[in-house]
């Protein structure tokens, strides 16, 4: 028996740092989730989390050349 370690291939470290990343951000996620449910706010995984659709219009902002009359 060889008491010789062999030595950790690029491909296996690659894999290994990938799988870890992935399950770091698997466990951010669910960290979010439970803190955004624990403070009662709506859950920002629909399709509004990105912004507005394009077909929907956006509400009109005052531009600094348009008075601002309320």
């Amino acid at each position: 028996m060889s008491s010789t370690k062999r030595q950790q291939t690029m491909a296996k470290r690659n894999r290994e740092r990938a799988v870890e990343e992935k399950r770091t951000l698997k466990r951010l996620k669910k960290q979010a989730a439970k803190a955004e449910k624990a403070a009662g706010g709506p859950m920002a995984d629909g399709p509004m989390a990105d912004g507005p659709i394009a077909d929907e219009p956006m509400a009109a902002e005052p531009t600094e050349a348009e008075p601002n009359v309320e």
